[in-house]
């Protein structure tokens, strides 16, 4: 499965994401960022990448359905910005929300 992770600026939160699901046996995981100087930026090809897709907020899910109207669901884990990297707490706040869509994911704590 395809997972792809959206925040606003893929600095923080879903490059956390990422980093502590890259490893996973049984799933691919990227991320991207919605404001126009995000490190990746969504486009159509990481969307069409993408089996399902988790935003951090509501406003992250609305520019992705407004821009390029996507067949597949977007979930909102409604995780505020207000956690850096690989921040301990915002790891378990990933794990926990995810949790009721994807149970068989693997997270490392270490991002390498």
């Amino acid at each position: 499965m395809n997972i792809l992770f959206i925040c606003s600026k893929n600095k923080w939160r879903s490059r956390t994401a990422e980093t502590i699901f890259r490893n996973s046996n049984s799933h691919e995981v990227k991320s991207a960022g919605t404001d126009e100087d995000a490190q990746v930026r969504v486009n159509a090809k990481l969307i069409n990448w993408a089996d399902i897709i988790f935003a951090m907020e509501t406003k992250h899910r609305e520019m992705i359905q407004q821009k390029f109207s996507p067949s597949k669901k977007i979930i909102v884990l409604h995780i505020p910005d207000d956690y850096q990297y690989m921040d301990p707490e915002l790891i378990q706040s990933i794990r926990t929300a995810i949790t009721p869509y994807i149970d068989d994911f693997e997270a490392k704590s270490e991002p390498f």
